[in-house]
């Protein structure tokens, strides 16, 4: 499935080559072994000439498929245009893009700050919480993942990340996700924000219940906490909906977005109620590069895509193909396949890591989502005949 195809990689050093030269200045954080240099809709090829299904979209970034001529388009244009212009000036594209944006939005959230990664969108809302509410606590999931900057970190379960740093400046309360019992008892008068990810990405690809959000949302009010939603990597139509919590029918205070927001364009959107958003005094929070136009352009064209194309509708069939596919393998390795759309994760009675090579081998590119869990969030450009040859992919390797 990835044997060597004719393709303009050809005209680039060869894998090994990049990868001695990469060594030489990289701080030592991964130990990369494919090099990639092109990309196609769902298709990447590396600087062998390689061809590979992605299954992992940058993870979870590439929404609208690598090439995407709308966005190269857009990204071009406004390149030669205008690439910089700060927030503290007004910016024809950038009012486009959150007019558009705030059209896919819940009516309440109608304020958008605007930054440069998912990380940055998470320690802004660290931010508003605390000018509104003057509380200091967070209530947050086990398994969750915020980021790994300083303040985002505290939110973000995994000890691995978060103990060489401590003690960190944010007081978290963790508690069992999809467990109403424990977040009743958790949240108290101090408490300033419940901070949940509708579906959890980096703990397992699990999704909430419709009835814990809901409580959710009844004790951020009866309690005086904001209610955020960290939909990072669920949001922006990857589940079938533009916001994951709509499947709950769930609308928070707070909610940040990035990852397949600008199809690959580094940003990030925190969207808020007006009275949240007012509880920042003028010039308490900023970014010098947040809300760029070329930024603005590429998210711009990823929303006219996904509604050009009917994405999040696309999405939720691939996913359903992509689960049903697995489920009918019968592969007594498999112990669940779950998530909605197309951020799926399947569960495997073993290490993913040897599965997840095996599968490299066989030309599709996936993640983990922790030890046991095989993640699949591939461009939402995917299609049939690609979702039945990530299917194939899996069969010859979990069969035999």
């Amino acid at each position: 499935m990835n044997d060597a195809v004719p393709t303009p990689a050809a005209a680039h050093a060869s894998t090994a080559e990049v990868l001695a030269r990469a060594a030489a200045h990289a701080p030592g954080l991964w130990s990369p072994e494919v090099v990639f240099v092109r990309g196609e809709g769902a298709r990447l090829f590396d600087a062998d000439g390689r061809r590979y299904l992605d299954g992992m979209a940058g993870i979870a970034v590439a929404s609208v498929g690598h090439g995407n001529a709308r966005l190269a388009d857009a990204i071009a244009a406004q390149a030669r245009r205008l690439i910089v212009c700060p927030q503290n000036l007004g910016n024809d594209v950038r009012t486009a893009f959150v007019d558009r944006l705030v059209a896919y939005l819940p009516e309440r959230l109608s304020r958008v700050f605007l930054a440069n990664s998912g990380a940055e969108v998470n320690e802004a809302a660290l931010k508003w919480a605390r000018a509104a509410t003057g509380r200091r606590r967070v209530v947050a999931a086990k398994r969750g993942f915020a980021g790994r900057t300083l303040g985002a970190l505290a939110m973000t379960w995994e000890p691995k990340y978060r103990e060489p740093f401590e003690p960190l400046a944010i007081p978290v309360d963790f508690v069992r996700y999809d467990d109403v019992g424990e977040l009743e008892a958790a949240v108290g008068d101090d408490t300033g924000m419940i901070w949940l990810e509708p579906v959890q990405g980096e703990g397992g690809v699990h999704p909430a219940s419709a009835a814990y959000l809901q409580r959710a949302r009844e004790l951020a009010d009866e309690r005086g906490a904001l209610l955020a939603f960290d939909e990072i990597q669920c949001g922006v139509g990857r589940t079938g909906r533009f916001l994951a919590s709509e499947h709950a029918g769930v609308v928070p205070d707070l909610a940040t977005l990035a990852k397949g927001l600008a199809g690959g364009v580094p940003i990030g959107a925190l969207v808020m109620t007006d009275a949240l958003a007012a509880a920042m005094p003028a010039g308490g929070h900023g970014t010098t590069f947040g809300g760029n136009p070329l930024a603005a352009a590429a998210g711009l064209a990823v929303l006219e895509e996904l509604e050009a194309r009917d994405l999040m509708a696309h999405a939720e069939r691939m996913g359903r193909r992509f689960r049903e596919g697995i489920e009918a393998l019968g592969s007594r390795r498999v112990r669940e396949v779950r998530g909605l759309g197309l951020m799926l994760g399947v569960e495997l009675k073993e290490k993913a890591a040897p599965v997840i090579a095996a599968l490299r081998d066989e030309g599709l590119l996936l993640i983990n989502a922790g030890a046991s869990v095989i993640r699949f969030v591939p461009p939402l450009v995917i299609g049939e005949d690609e979702i039945d040859e990530a299917v194939a992919a899996f069969g010859r390797v979990l069969l035999p």
